[in-house]
């Protein structure tokens, strides 16, 4: 179950990241704690210094803690128009990823764990995500000095390729939809080649070129505030295993026939 993201956006956080009086708040308390009494002046001093230390801290929890959506686009190789790839979200590291090639349902990617599933909310089941969909390997929260470890271990879970660690090399910078990038040119263990264009501040990769010459980017990005229910696996669903249900047809009275019919035609 991907669980709902927790952060600087909850009940808790709100109180001390949003407030801009923090030196005022804290001393209104200091002097609650302590009775009816003078706060002295010495008290602001460390007070200020407090709430300068809040407020970085708070800086840095919500930098890390980025809530944003955006377009998916994809540009062939061979020169065609762009088309579109599907719509992403993102809320505290884990990644809503909707296609239109799978519209009855969605990814849901949380590459810490790491995770991923496809989410069919009319069957009301969910199972792995497999290698459904290569965007939910690429596109998913990164470290902008090493992206190549997580995405390794995206395709470790898709069990796509394996044959070795990834390397990944600086390529130079750029802009994506108006946002400062770092280009990296990262080789799978397999040999395979792709270019990704890094938002150091969201660690994000706004861009993705395949050795194909394929080119998807997100594009009309939004900052802004996504619902918690939209990164979750809704309650009641059940897990599906493709696998698992090809085990019980192999087990069945069916296949066992049908491979007695096929080896009579090849005697």
């Amino acid at each position: 179950m991907v669980a709902a993201p927790i952060g600087p956006d909850g009940p808790v956080g709100a109180v001390f990241c949003q407030r801009a009086d923090t030196a005022d708040f804290l001393e209104r308390i200091l002097t609650m704690t302590k009775g009816p009494m003078i706060v002295l002046s010495s008290n602001r001093v460390w007070l200020s210094w407090l709430a300068v230390v809040g407020l970085l801290l708070c800086g840095r929890v919500s930098a890390g803690a980025q809530q944003f959506s955006a377009d998916l686009v994809i540009t062939r190789g061979d020169g065609a128009a762009a088309v579109p790839a599907g719509k992403l979200r993102v809320s505290n590291g884990t990644v809503r990823i909707e296609t239109p090639e799978l519209a009855d349902g969605f990814f849901l990617v949380d590459g810490a764990r790491p995770a991923a599933y496809f989410v069919r909310p009319v069957a009301r089941v969910f199972m792995d995500a497999r290698q459904s969909s290569p965007l939910t390997r690429i596109f998913v929260q990164v470290d902008p000095d090493d992206p190549c470890r997580r995405w390794q271990a995206m395709a470790r879970l898709a069990g796509a390729e394996d044959q070795g660690d990834w390397r990944c090399e600086r390529a130079g910078e750029g802009a994506v939809d108006g946002h400062h990038t770092t280009a990296y040119r990262a080789v799978s263990g397999a040999g395979h080649e792709i270019f990704g264009w890094i938002d150091m501040a969201r660690k994000f990769p706004l861009r993705i070129k395949t050795e194909d010459g394929a080119t998807v980017t997100a594009e009309n990005i939004r900052d802004e505030p996504q619902p918690a229910q939209l990164f979750e696996v809704p309650q009641g669903f059940r897990k599906f295993d493709p696998e698992t249900l090809v085990q019980r047809i192999k087990q069945s009275d069916v296949w066992v026939a049908g491979e007695k019919d096929l080896d009579r035609t090849h005697r």
